[in-house]
């Protein structure tokens, strides 16, 4: 009884232990045994991605941005594969209408290819890069038929390459003259030079006022002097003095008998000195009375003629008439006192 009391449990198998990592597998475990579960090949799952470029939808016309969170439906495309690797499709729907959009993966350009639903914004980019492609392939596909062709192509790719050198050449002069040129001295010479059309400027505009206000001024005075009643007294005119004695030759004359004067010789007029008509007036003679009268009438005719035939200036018409008249006033009186 003590030997049957003392005796260990019994060991269970059956049961498995709590966290625990290593799974039992008993020595009669066979893996084929097990059921498999036969799911269709074009299956979806759903799964958590961003969108990969920016679209617009067809529908709506909302634009779905680059790294919009979606909760998308992933799709494996069937009998579409690129060197082995499948091709993904996914499923998303537009935040505005909820329209179905989809694209898939294109493993062959590192991209994404959209199918339908929206428009890929943005892809320039991507469409010159194919374009390039495109063009590449065509040029190696004609130079492989066309020997000639090879030889065209190179020659051009040699004059582009010429083209490229000298253009960086001359990009390498252009660098080095500038090296040289000291900025700050072109600076300090286009401020001087700013500084010195404006001093010219101000000084144009300060000799164009100063001649507006010495024309405003010569037109004020102009209206001032024809607005005066009073006649202006023209200046007198002063004879230079050549020697200090001068002035004690002038003539010291009162005004009122230089008035007399001036007022005798026009009305009756004065002799005049000249030549012309020096000879009509003689003095008297003390004369026999026998010859008196035939002398005097002899001389008086002879300057008569005389005074005809001499031309008078147009001067002294006048005096020469008042000459005559004091003249035969005078022969008057001589006869009166013969008698």
């Amino acid at each position: 009884r003590r030997e049957e009391a003392e005796a260990p449990p019994p060991r269970r198998d059956k049961m498995s232990e709590r966290k625990v990592l290593n799974k039992y597998y008993p020595p009669d475990f066979d893996p084929s045994k097990i059921p498999k579960l036969k799911l269709p090949k074009d299956r979806q799952y759903v799964v958590r991605l961003m969108a990969p470029f920016n679209m617009r939808c067809k529908t709506c016309g909302e634009y779905i941005y680059k790294g919009k969170k979606f909760n998308a439906r992933k799709e494996t495309v069937q009998n579409e594969s690129y060197l082995g690797l499948p091709i993904f499709r996914f499923y998303i729907k537009c935040t505005r209408c909820l329209a179905e959009i989809t694209f898939k993966t294109d493993p062959e350009n590192t991209d994404y290819a959209m199918e339908h639903g929206a428009t890929r914004n943005f892809q320039a980019e991507k469409l010159l890069e194919e374009e390039e492609k495109r063009l590449q392939k065509e040029r190696e596909d004609e130079e492989l038929n066309n020997p000639m062709k090879v030889l065209e192509n190179r020659t051009k790719d040699s004059k582009l390459e010429m083209e490229v050198l000298e253009n960086l050449q001359e990009l390498k002069e252009l660098n080095q003259r500038q090296a040289h040129v000291d900025f700050e001295s072109m600076l300090q010479q286009y401020k001087d030079y700013e500084e010195e059309q404006k001093r010219l400027a101000v000084e144009e505009d300060e000799q164009e006022m100063k001649t507006m206000l010495e024309q405003a001024q010569a037109r004020r005075l102009l209206e001032d002097s024809d607005s005066d009643e009073e006649p202006t007294q023209a200046p007198t005119k002063t004879l230079p003095k050549g020697k200090p004695t001068d002035i004690l030759q002038e003539d010291s004359e009162p005004q009122a008998k230089m008035a007399k004067v001036e007022c005798w010789e026009r009305s009756i007029g004065k002799l005049s000195s000249k030549a012309t008509l020096s000879g009509l007036v003689t003095t008297k003679r003390k004369l026999n009375h026998s010859t008196a009268n035939g002398t005097v009438g002899s001389g008086v005719a002879r300057q008569s003629t005389e005074a005809a035939e001499t031309p008078l200036p147009p001067g002294s018409r006048g005096l020469a008439s008042s000459s005559l008249s004091l003249l035969g006033a005078y022969s008057d009186s001589e006869d009166s006192k013969s008698e």
